[in-house]
């Protein structure tokens, strides 16, 4: 019995309440489409539950609870939430033959976090009472408010992303705590930096981040196979992430590259013809200038056949990059008003409840939204603020990396660190890839590093306090 009085036992059993409560207690709280989720559903098996629904009840408005089943791969859209869709399509088939309820793949992430929250807590407590309670109070306040769990009971990516992050690290910091580190845990490490890398073409960069702290683990075992497997499995992530991105669909491409250029480098452009030239593209495409892909009624369309010659062919996201390089202070610009909207983790524009709950268009379920509104509302949402986070940051992990000797410790604070270069390349990746099209949302990764680098801070102060006041000065 005294097993389940464990601190990582009582972080995830409030956390089961929590999700019970938020998720399938309360009333529903989930996430409205705002056209995502279409190319899910073509692969996925499902279809709109409504056939003939009006286009002001479908999207952006309601959530939708209910959606009929369909054949798979109608569509092909690569990305490792099929695999999460597909199991809670069959798994709610068992239960609903008739519809699919979405809260099916809800438990699913809430599994998932759950157990997230359990390795967490149970492996990075350092037999101290108190670093453990501010750790899990810390994941429970932070990871399970509404803002991001609403997502669960969508067919948004965004939960895989939350989830698999979260198990990385759990998974990493399990490995360089023990003593003895098993090829199973190795494996889940891998894993779930598979499905974190290949849940959105956005995130392959992330794969090689988490590859090259993986080649870090053939030092915890002296034995041949062991670092054999960490080389196959790290070398294997590598290649999977480089080739995530290049075999990306062509119409992704074209999206991105239309939003990057004529809703990102274009978008309030003080020279938009002088930015064209310096793209290699020709002037007539500035009507096209502080547009998006999805607008209709653009002076020209964006799947015009000129603009295959004119535009989709004559750039690439390399030249955009080259542009920025440049120009340090456009870039910079953008990172400023990427920082305007960062800070709210979710899309407040899409509505959370359903219909039938009589609610207004657009309404939001507020309830256990202590951490996300007070990011919304009172968090610094400035470019300033974050580089001196960082700067902060990373001056505590280098100081505590260079006063440690101990092998496992530097591993513990590489991972750390890796999670604020995956913010990074959550925070540049939409500009350079995307444009300024939904920032808040594209932002999410973002947005769980920030959160997680908040979390491992707070967790630092709590242990030091302890040390110091158990009379062991060092970490």
């Amino acid at each position: 019995m005294k097993r389940f009085l464990r601190l990582e036992w009582l972080a995830a059993a409030a956390g089961l309440g929590l999700l019970a409560y938020l998720l399938f207690i309360a009333p529903f709280a989930g996430v409205a489409d705002n056209g995502d989720f279409l190319r899910v559903m073509l692969t996925g098996g499902l279809d709109y539950g409504i056939p003939d629904e009006a286009y002001e009840d479908r999207f952006f408005g309601f959530a939708h609870q209910f959606f009929a089943y369909d054949h798979f791969f109608r569509g092909f859209y690569f990305s490792t939430q099929i695999i999460l869709v597909a199991v809670a399509r069959l798994l709610g088939y068992l239960f609903n033959s008739s519809m699919f309820d979405i809260r099916v793949l809800g438990a699913f992430y809430s599994l998932l976090l759950l157990a997230a929250t359990y390795l967490l807590v149970r492996h990075n407590k350092y037999k101290s009472l108190i670093t453990g309670a501010v750790l899990g109070l810390a994941l429970l306040f932070v990871f399970f408010d509404i803002g991001y769990t609403a997502y669960f009971n969508s067919l948004f990516g965004e939960p895989v992303s939350l989830v698999f992050l979260l198990l990385t690290l759990a998974f990493g910091l399990r490995l360089v705590n023990e003593e003895k580190p098993s090829r199973a845990v190795l494996w889940l490490y891998f894993i779930s930096v598979l499905f974190l890398t290949c849940s959105k073409i956005q995130n392959a960069p992330v794969g090689i981040l988490f590859a090259a702290i993986g080649l870090q683990f053939a030092g915890l075992q002296t034995q041949f196979s062991w670092r054999r497997l960490v080389f196959w499995l790290s070398g294997a992530m590598v290649v999977i992430s480089v080739v995530m991105y290049i075999a990306a669909p062509k119409d992704f491409k074209d999206i991105n590259l239309y939003q990057t250029v004529f809703f990102g480098i274009l978008k309030d452009s003080p020279d938009v013809n002088g930015d064209l030239k310096a793209l290699g593209l020709p002037e007539h495409l500035s009507v096209l200038a502080d547009t998006n892909y999805f607008q209709s009624g653009t002076a020209i369309k964006q799947d015009d056949p000129s603009l295959r010659g004119d535009f989709y062919d004559r750039v690439s996201h390399s030249d955009v990059l080259f542009f920025y390089l440049k120009h340090p202070g456009r870039l910079i610009d953008k990172m400023e008003y990427a920082a305007n909207n960062s800070m709210s983790i979710r899309p407040y524009y899409l509505g959370t409840y359903l219909k039938e709950s009589g609610k207004p268009a657009g309404s939001l379920a507020m309830g256990y939204s202590g951490w996300s509104q007070f990011k919304n509302q009172h968090m610094p949402n400035s470019l300033l603020f974050i580089a001196l986070f960082y700067l902060a940051y990373y001056s505590v992990g280098l100081v505590e990396y260079v006063r440690s000797s101990q092998k496992a410790v530097r591993l513990r604070i590489q991972l750390l660190m890796a999670v604020g270069l995956v913010g990074m390349v959550g925070f540049m990746v939409p500009i350079l890839g995307d444009g300024l099209a939904d920032l808040g949302k594209h932002l999410f990764l973002f947005n769980v590093c920030f959160d997680m680098m908040i979390i491992v801070s707070a967790v630092w102060l709590a242990h030091l306090i302890y040390r110091f006041t158990s009379g062991k000065s060092r970490l």
